[in-house]
């Protein structure tokens, strides 16, 4: 027989909330139970869309007998109470990322993931471009040792915002945590962890260039050097105007390139460039994945038979903790005006 369906509960249903309702209920091995939201609307909405409960407050989730799983995908502040207060209850977690506003709240989540585990309950954070077709190809190129020893990492990661931004929750200091940095900053240093290991040392710069939403940071930049020698290069902004995603890797025998995540973010591709011992023109090779984007199903795919395996392979805490140690370094050192260890 195969096993029960996971049943769900979703807690905040915002952008990112909707698709893991969709993606929880496209699922065969896992049933949306109840959704909860502040705003009233908006969980009627989802919940009619998929034909659910709704609870008045995300406390009342974690009541019910029928709910195994809980998505996290609330404002940053509401990350380690929920995240941490699920865990203790005995299920199942995937938290949006970050980890929380502040690596010292990243480590409380851990805290709570590691006395979870110890009940057969997994916590897994939400980094969903680990499965995006190009970005995971990259790092089995990486990872084979198709390129070599890594040299250095190039990442750029960019929107325009929108007017109004000024008033929104990620605007808000005690809400966010951080500005474009933990936003969108935090995938750039998961994805450099993943394919470059430990940062030993950061330099960071931060900028509010043009949206008025001090003391919070709209371009974020940063330089890390990795215990294996390699160097990375990241670039956040929220004043990029015309989305784009880009992340390089050099090693000593060729590069991988990985541009676009689908939709607004333009076609996502891979380009493997092969470097000729003699010099001149490197062999390069395109492929295209387009198509609509499917790292949300892939990735919750990955959480349902994580909470069987009880592995987490990709998006634990420690990945988790490892990207906010390299983020909370980079909002110290430009603090301090200075490069600091991580």
């Amino acid at each position: 027989m195969s096993p029960k369906p996971l049943g769900v509960a979703v807690i905040g249903c915002g952008l990112i909330g909707r698709r893991r309702a969709r993606t929880a209920t496209a699922h065969p091995g896992s049933r949306l139970r109840v959704v909860v939201d502040a705003d009233a609307a908006r969980a009627e909405e989802v919940a009619r869309e998929h034909g659910c409960d709704i609870a008045p407050e995300w406390q009342a989730a974690l009541e019910r007998k029928d709910v195994d799983t809980v998505v996290v995908s609330t404002p940053n502040h509401l990350l380690a109470e929920i995240g941490g207060a699920a865990l203790a209850s005995g299920r199942h977690v995937l938290l949006e990322k970050p980890m929380g506003r502040s690596y010292e709240e990243a480590l409380a989540i851990a805290a709570a993931a590691a006395r979870a585990r110890d009940r057969g309950r997994i916590l897994k954070l939400g980094f969903n471009h680990r499965y995006h077709p190009a970005i995971e190809g990259a790092y089995e190129l990486v990872a084979a040792g198709e390129l070599g020893r890594v040299l250095n990492l190039r990442a750029r990661y960019g929107h325009g915002s929108r007017p109004g931004c000024e008033a929104e929750w990620r605007a808000d200091p005690e809400r966010a945590g951080g500005g474009e940095l933990t936003d969108q900053g935090v995938h750039i240093a998961d994805l450099f962890h993943w394919l470059a290991g430990p940062a030993e040392s950061a330099f960071g710069v931060l900028q509010t260039a043009f949206w008025r939403i001090e003391p919070l940071e709209d371009n974020a930049f940063g330089l890390f050097r990795f215990a294996n020698g390699a160097v990375g290069q990241l670039h956040a902004s929220m004043t990029q105007w015309k989305n784009l995603f880009s992340l390089e890797v050099h090693g000593e025998r060729g590069a991988v390139v990985v541009e676009g995540l689908g939709g607004s973010y333009g076609p996502e591709r891979l380009t493997v460039v092969r470097r000729r011992p003699q010099g001149g023109v490197p062999d390069a090779t395109e492929r295209a994945f387009p198509g609509e984007d499917g790292s949300w199903t892939a990735e919750w795919a990955d959480f349902v038979a994580a909470t069987s395996s009880g592995e987490v392979t990709r998006g634990s805490a420690a990945d988790g903790l490892a990207a906010m140690r390299m983020i909370d370094a980079l909002y110290r050192s430009a603090r301090a005006g200075a490069p600091v260890p991580v």
